[in-house]
């Protein structure tokens, strides 16, 4: 060991003879290198030892106390990691006998001030070794103040001016001394244990520290902002915890180790509460071994930092803008987040609860027999892909879907899923589109959910194996997808039978769409006429579909030409019919009401705020058109104007990404491009 310094620099364990000379000179080569000096002696070496030290105050006119001992046992490389006092380990007479041995040594040398007499304890044979005497104050002072309540620092100083123990320290007698409780203190240092304990270096960016009843924090360089340098100590603060019993000291320096959150450099913190809480630490069986014989120690449960990475977020964002929105308009100023209708009732039974009783095939039952105009909701799906890109958020959703079940329950569906949208979930918005689902499931327990799905697509850009289309909807429909509408851009049947025939297993409603182009009324386009639309419909139908879906998804039928391809499609396929289209033309309102006329069962319209243009069209108008007629939808056109108005405050806030289409365009019959 070395003469000239601690700490484990320079020290060696020597195994045997054949060991002396070459752990000698290693010793004293590290302590040349550490204090200056080389010099060393030998002493014996325990093999299970745990190693206590005696705290000892000592005046000037040769009075001596102790304030009993400290456990220093759980050391790394020979440096003290944990210290508590007083020793848990140790018996009455134990403690009697190492106290006595440590007043005495002082005594014997006329020992003046703060200083400590360690010891090494032999686990086997209870026997006690003197190792030497540190003349200061400690690091691990702490604990023995907290368990004694005298102040060494400040009864070191009163002892430097002259006074007597007696008046340094408040206390008569050695035998007015007594223990209180127990603590342990932990340093928290930038040490990284998953890189050999060497000292991490750079700004912490977040600092917050722990408190609470029997807490005590000695700090050093600890604060948001604060550079820790690679030539200081790595020490950020000490940590002691005061309890009546060490189990309950243990629990609250856990407790505090877990609040604390410092960000910018790597800590120690997470090995120190492995340490706490493993057996041989709670059962006291450790010895100074304990650490480098321990691996499971440095199994870490790596931390989310979920709140750090909001802060940083935010602030970015609010410095620098989103990216998506750079360069575009902002939100007026007076925008605020709307809030929702309130609910005027439980929600009553709907479409769903029918499904879930009886079948999809009821629901297409249920469906040819309404002489009301069914009506699926877009607004969630396709009125927010069409307007804004696709960039609504699921909170924004979620927020109005109780009002859609309370105060709706007459819709046909909900079109909340598929499409663009679960893509633009995980790529533009880092969402999961399957929690979206999930809430708006819970949300919305009486409505059908529907979503679009590109047949071999499913909702991505590029065609997938079989085997992934059948668990992408067999996932879709246990996560809450009711109704699937399935097409293939191209209308190849054959390419959409996996889909559909993935969806009839799993009992939902197949919605098999036909995807509308050209004009059947104009005889110079006679490659897509009545003829083949009526052709794939019947394909459709042997294929298995509940219902037939007329995918518009341009916006090119006329009114005209619906009432002749409606009509055609009803008799001769004898699906119920899911109309479709958008309002880019100005003009599908009315191509609405002409296939209401045809006996479509349902159709798509958005909710006022987000209907018109490249969206569909407007859902309050068609209500209120077909009012007191034969397919009066039944729909409470208050609750309509309710939901819609939320849905203005909604589309406020992403102005950045509307399409900019002011007015209806009569070209799109000219280039059909959706």
């Amino acid at each position: 060991k070395a003469s000239w310094g601690g700490g484990g620099r320079g020290m060696r364990p020597i195994n045997g003879p054949d060991e002396v000379v070459e752990k000698v000179r290693e010793g004293r080569r590290e302590a040349e290198a550490a204090f200056g000096n080389g010099e060393g002696y030998l002493e014996k070496m325990i093999l299970r030892a745990r190693h206590v030290e005696v705290q000892i105050l000592g005046d000037k006119h040769g009075s001596i106390y102790h304030l009993y001992e400290r456990d220093c046992t759980v050391q790394r490389r020979n440096q003290k990691v944990v210290e508590r006092a007083p020793a848990p380990y140790l018996s009455d007479a134990q403690r009697a006998e190492i106290c006595e041995l440590g007043r005495r040594i002082c005594a014997h040398v006329g020992y003046e001030c703060a200083g400590t007499v360690e010891f090494l304890m032999d686990m086997d044979t209870g026997a006690f070794y003197f190792i030497e005497v540190n003349p200061r104050v400690q690091v691990e002072h702490t604990v023995t103040e907290e368990v004694t309540g005298i102040d060494i620092v400040q009864a070191q100083i009163k002892i430097a001016e002259g006074r007597t123990l007696a008046e340094a320290t408040g206390v008569a007698d050695q035998d007015d001394i007594h223990l209180r409780g127990h603590a342990l203190q932990c340093r928290v240092t930038t040490e990284d244990p998953q890189n050999s304990f060497i000292p991490d270096y750079g700004r912490i960016t977040a600092y917050r520290s722990a408190t609470g009843m029997g807490i005590r924090l000695d700090g050093g360089t600890a604060y948001a902002g604060g550079v820790i340098t690679r030539y200081y100590d790595s020490l950020l603060v000490k940590v002691t915890a005061w309890a009546p019993t060490p189990g309950q000291a243990i629990a609250r320096m856990d407790r505090a180790l877990r609040e604390f959150r410092i960000r910018g450099v790597s800590t120690n913190i997470d090995f120190v509460i492995n340490l706490l809480k493993h057996p041989t630490f709670l059962g006291n069986t450790y010895t100074t071994k304990f650490i480098d014989t321990t691996p499971d120690l440095f199994a870490f449960r790596k931390r989310r930092d979920r709140a750090t990475k909001i802060l940083t977020y935010i602030a970015d964002i609010t410095v620098n803008g989103h990216p998506e929105t750079a360069g575009r308009p902002k939100p007026p100023a007076e925008a605020r987040a709307p809030k929702p209708p309130a609910l005027r009732a439980a929600p009553a039974p709907g479409t769903r609860n029918l499904l879930e009783e009886k079948g999809p095939q009821a629901v297409a039952d249920w469906m040819a027999a309404q002489k009301k105009l069914l009506l699926t909701d877009t607004t969630m799906r396709d009125g927010h892909q069409s307007l804004l890109a696709t960039r609504m958020r699921s909170i924004d959703m979620i927020r109005v879907a109780p009002a859609y079940a309370a105060n709706l329950p007459q819709l046909f569906s909900v079109e909340c899923w598929g499409g663009a949208t679960f893509d633009v979930a995980y790529r533009f918005l880092q969402e999961c589109p399957w929690q979206r689902l999930r809430d708006l499931r819970r949300a919305m327990p009486n409505l059908m959910t529907q979503m679009l799905l590109r047949a071999s697509n499913g909702v991505g850009y590029t065609n997938y194996p079989d085997n992934v289309v059948r668990e992408f909807v067999r996932q879709a429909a246990t996560t809450g997808i009711d109704v699937f509408r399935v097409f293939d851009s191209l209308n190849w049947v054959e390419n959409m039978r996996v889909a559909m025939d993935a969806v009839i297993d799993q009992n939902k409603v197949c919605e098999a769409a036909i995807c509308y182009t050209g004009d059947i009324l104009n005889p110079d386009r006679a490659k897509y006429d009545l003829k083949y639309y009526v052709s794939m419909g019947k394909s459709l139908r042997q294929a298995g579909a509940h219902v037939l879906g007329l995918k518009d998804m341009a916006g090119l039928l006329k009114p005209a030409a619906a009432r002749v391809l409606f009509r055609a499609l009803k008799e001769e396929v004898g699906l119920p019919i899911h109309f479709h289209t958008h309002d880019t033309s100005g003009i599908a309102g009315a191509t609405i009401l002409a296939a209401a006329d045809a006996g479509v069962a349902a159709v798509d319209a958005a909710m006022d705020a987000f209907s018109g243009g490249t969206s569909q069209p407007c859902l309050g108008s068609v209500v209120e058109a077909l009012a007191h007629t034969e397919r009066d939808t039944g729909l409470d056109i208050a609750a309509i104007r309710q939901i819609s108005n939320y849905w203005e405050g909604v589309r406020h806030q992403y102005r950045a990404f509307e399409s900019g289409l002011e007015a209806p365009a009569s070209e799109v019959y000219l280039h059909e491009m959706p």
